[in-house]
């Protein structure tokens, strides 16, 4: 297993994320955010933005989790391959796809992004998955740290709901159980807390 995803096995990431017109919307108040989780126990921070990735990584020592968010619907989370390699030269350790089927901005698919990214760097990456065939996607793209990890040499690090975790880890997949209300029982690899704001302006929860 690829030493950063065993950094996270058994322990806790913790979201640290704030929005336009939040009190808290500031690279240094995330920072130190981050930095009072990592004290806690935080195992690694999930984090979006370039500018909160690259505040975040400076200030902790744990692995950095990082994407970036454009929009409110449709495929919002590192939607292209430019907005993943943006993460990468940020300095994020793990970076964050949405790996539905749903069209993208620029047209691609997940396979191209995950394709585009291994051509450029040895990042791992998280497929962010909404069901089992997200996650045999995510298999199929050979989503991890190249030459490491856990079956076929796919080192895979695949982001889902508890209801699906047991699913997929007899696959072998190594799996973060998604959310702080599911009990995830020893199927993932670690645990990933967030809460759910509510968009005012948009009337829409957001998942963090």
């Amino acid at each position: 297993m690829n030493p950063v995803i065993e950094s996270m096995k058994g322990k806790l990431i913790v979201s640290c994320q704030a929005y336009m017109g939040e009190p808290l919307r500031h690279p240094e108040t995330m920072a130190q955010m981050a930095r009072a989780c990592e004290l806690g126990g935080a195992a690694a921070i999930r984090c979006q933005g370039l500018s909160d990735i690259a505040a975040i990584k400076g200030r902790v020592e744990v692995p950095v989790i990082g994407l970036w968010k454009e929009g409110h619907e449709g495929v919002y989370i590192t939607p292209t391959l430019r907005h993943a390699m943006a993460c990468v030269n940020a300095g994020c350790d793990v970076v964050a796809i949405d790996a539905t089927d749903r069209p993208r901005p620029d047209g691609s698919t997940f396979e191209e992004i995950v394709a585009g990214v291994r051509a450029q760097s040895d990042v791992i990456i998280m497929a962010d998955c909404a069901t089992i065939e997200d996650i045999r996607r995510a298999v199929a793209a050979d989503v991890g740290s190249p030459g490491q990890g856990a079956v076929d040499g796919k080192g895979v690090g695949v982001r889902v709901v508890a209801d699906f975790a047991g699913v997929a880890v007899r696959q072998h997949i190594v799996c973060v159980g998604r959310g702080d209300r599911y009990a995830v029982d020893g199927d993932a690899v670690a645990l990933r807390v967030r809460r759910q704001r509510r968009n005012r302006q948009q009337g829409q929860t957001q998942d963090q």
